[in-house]
């Protein structure tokens, strides 16, 4: 007769019936890793030979996006260095790809900055803080999101006004929080780590002074009003008897006829059949009535992304955005998906980072071979405003920002070995940040060559795109 203990051995053994390896084994191999790329070598960035000219990189990447939109992502991207950053996804995976990296992978974001965080609605209608970008996800080197998402906390400190050493510092405590979070998502059980969330109201939480908690509370409260019923009002309206999205062009607009609305609807049968059955039952009960399409952040200007109007009745609408998914910029150098359809790459990421996801997040692909993934328009979304922040709340945000990440990281990879590669101490903190110091300096550099190239008139990019 077996014992309890005899049951629990015999769930953990694997197919050649010998137990996987202890938690402090794999530390003790993550630690082992130092070897053979020791921490201080993260520190390292200088242009390497033969780069490639970063316009070249940036035209490459408008390939397949509306030609009539690229304007508009080139004029978001001239607004300051952080922005080039934010648009210049593959420019920065080129670069990540010449790094040192253990082999350690996970379910990487792709485009880790942070602006690519914020709050969201669980489907309980909780408030969630979480990555909230996934259109580059891919499994690859975890270190490649640590760094982007470093190099973008020294050029936002910028913006905010913190001098280049306050900016480094942000981006070292930014790697410490990161650090010290997936210490301690190594010594969880694993469906710890996977049940693991983290509460939007962690910033009332941790503001350490009266003003801020006020600060994060109202950004809260407005999160919380971001739903179909208060949305709807503003961007809908009676046209000529008939129920519409509002134009403003150039950013929300109908193109001419009814191709939009009838594409749509040729989509969205095969959408609808990647929901579960039971989210099929609700989306049943609605209608399409309206498709605009809409330009959204910086790096995806010029993707194919519309919103469409759903009715349930007269006073029940539902908002869905759905947004072209192209390959990840880091296939060329993490390896292709495994997914043929990319919308379903991004769904399925999505799933494994988020604690929780929109119900009707699917996916589908069109007649024409362009493949997208839908989800609820700004579904409670809480809107951080980096320029408008203090540089108290600033240093608050990154280290939750990287405490999100950790825990992204911990669910997809190995956080053992993560963690006992960077160890207790700060030397990894230390490599990280210098290196995004650096590379700031060289998103600076890219950057003038984009605002050159737009005097000169070789990109074109409109005035007034944001």
């Amino acid at each position: 007769m077996r014992t309890h203990s005899s049951k629990v051995q015999s769930i953990r053994r694997d197919g050649s019936g010998a137990l996987g390896p202890s938690i402090g084994e794999r530390m003790a191999a993550g630690k082992a890793l130092r070897e053979r790329v020791p921490r201080a070598t993260h520190a390292k960035w200088s242009t390497f030979a033969n780069r490639p000219d970063p316009i070249e990189v940036l035209k490459h990447s408008d390939r397949g996006r509306l030609a009539e939109l690229l304007p508009v992502r080139y004029g978001r991207m001239r607004q300051s260095p952080f922005a080039f950053f934010r648009g210049s996804a593959a420019l920065m995976a080129l670069d990540l790809a010449k790094t040192p990296t253990t082999g350690v992978r996970a379910q990487a974001c792709g485009d880790c900055h942070a602006a690519n965080f914020g709050g969201f609605a669980s489907p309980e209608r909780q408030l969630l803080f979480d990555i909230n970008d996934f259109d580059e996800t891919l499994r690859a080197p975890w270190e490649w999101d640590v760094k982007r998402l470093a190099a973008s906390v020294v050029l936002a400190s910028r913006e905010i006004g913190l001098g280049a050493a306050r900016s480094t510092e942000a981006a070292a405590l930014m790697v410490e929080s990161y650090r010290e979070h997936m210490h301690k998502y190594a010594e969880m059980r694993a469906l710890e780590v996977w049940y693991s969330h983290m509460d939007a109201e962690v910033f009332v939480k941790e503001a350490k002074t009266k003003a801020a908690k006020e600060r994060w509370d109202q950004i809260e409260k407005k999160a919380r009003l971001q739903t179909a019923e208060h949305i709807f009002p503003k961007m809908a309206d009676v046209v000529n008897g008939r129920t519409r999205i509002v134009d403003h062009p150039p950013l929300v607009y109908h193109p001419r006829g009814d191709f939009m609305r009838k594409h749509v609807t040729d989509m969205f049968h095969e959408y609808r059949e990647t929901l579960p059955e039971e989210r099929r039952v609700i989306l049943d009960r609605y209608h399409i009535v309206d498709v605009a399409r809409k330009v959204v952040g910086v790096g995806s200007v010029g993707t194919r992304c519309a919103v469409a109007l759903l009715m349930a009745g007269e006073h029940d609408p539902m908002l869905l955005q759905f947004k072209e998914a192209l390959p990840s910029v880091l296939e060329p150098y993490a390896g292709k998906s495994r997914y043929k359809n990319h919308g379903e790459r991004v769904v399925t990421g999505q799933r494994m980072l988020q604690s929780a996801s929109d119900v009707f997040l699917g996916w589908t692909r069109d007649t024409d071979g362009h493949d997208y993934y839908f989800r609820q328009l700004r579904d409670m979304k809480m809107k951080i405003d980096v320029d408008g922040m203090t540089k108290g709340d600033w240093l608050e945000y990154v280290g939750v920002c990287a405490w999100a990440l950790a825990r992204a990281h911990a669910r997809t990879g190995d956080a053992p070995m993560i963690a006992g590669y960077m160890g207790r101490n700060d030397k990894f903190d230390t490599a990280i940040a210098k290196f995004a110091g650096a590379y700031a300096e060289q998103t600076d550099r890219d950057y003038e060559r984009l605002r050159k190239a737009v005097r000169a008139g070789t990109v074109k990019a409109t005035a007034h795109a944001a």
